[in-house]
């Protein structure tokens, strides 16, 4: 199928909630396309280039983007909030409008049913709790993470949508196809940020609010 894309400097996870500031003529375009024929648009890591004013190429795996809530200024410019919803790899990419598309395939994960699953999960859910306590003391921030889901491929995106890592690091969660895997990946970057958490609150070094997450805030839902 072809898909509106939307390069950006942020990695967007099935179930993750995200707000965006449109005012790029090619992109209120590409944003009222969308509306006009219900069509989600799908939000992909910036590999090379940038996000404003050219084009940029893209990683090949991102996540479809459904609108749910739009905000229309008086000069055009728009303030939107998506909500991720299924992966997808791009198959082929497609310059001829004023914005990217490209034909995408779905793009599932697997095993979130197995053993190996619920083994993983079991070592992550104490992980993601500590990790938001601790976030919540070193950047002064209240994080509040609602209870956690029960199935491991829920808790692998969530996971994946909670930890403040570079973008590159969240696309190679993105891009895994087990959720095994992304959850042992996850398990990783979250003993990882732990020990740095931890460090920073016995050496009282406070991480500014600005930090927490592409705008500000953390979206876990």
């Amino acid at each position: 199928m072809e898909m509106p894309l939307f390069p950006l400097n942020v990695v967007l996870f099935p179930g993750m909630a995200l707000p965006l500031h449109i005012f790029e003529p090619r992109y209120r375009e590409m944003i009222n396309r969308c509306l006009d024929e219900n069509l989600a648009f799908g939000v992909v890591l910036i590999k090379e280039g940038r996000e404003v004013g050219g084009e940029a190429e893209p990683r090949r795996v991102g996540t479809a983007a459904r609108i749910v809530k739009v905000d229309r200024q008086a000069d055009g410019r728009m303030n939107i909030q998506v909500v991720g919803t299924r992966r997808f790899r791009i198959e082929a990419l497609n310059r001829d409008l004023p914005y990217l598309t490209g034909r995408v395939r779905h793009f599932p994960v697997t095993d979130g049913d197995t053993k190996l699953a619920v083994e993983r999960a079991h070592k992550v859910r104490p992980k993601i709790t500590r990790y938001v306590e601790l976030l919540t003391k070193a950047t002064g921030v209240q994080l509040k993470l609602d209870r956690l889901p029960e199935d491991a491929t829920s808790l692998a995106f969530l996971t994946a949508i909670t930890l403040q890592v570079r973008p590159e690091d969240k696309h190679r969660m993105l891009a895994l196809q087990g959720v095994p895997q992304l959850l042992e990946l996850g398990n990783y970057y979250l003993g990882r940020e732990l020990q740095l958490l931890d460090h920073m609150i016995s050496s009282q070094e406070v991480l500014p609010a600005m930090t927490i997450g592409p705008t500000g805030q953390l979206f876990a839902n």
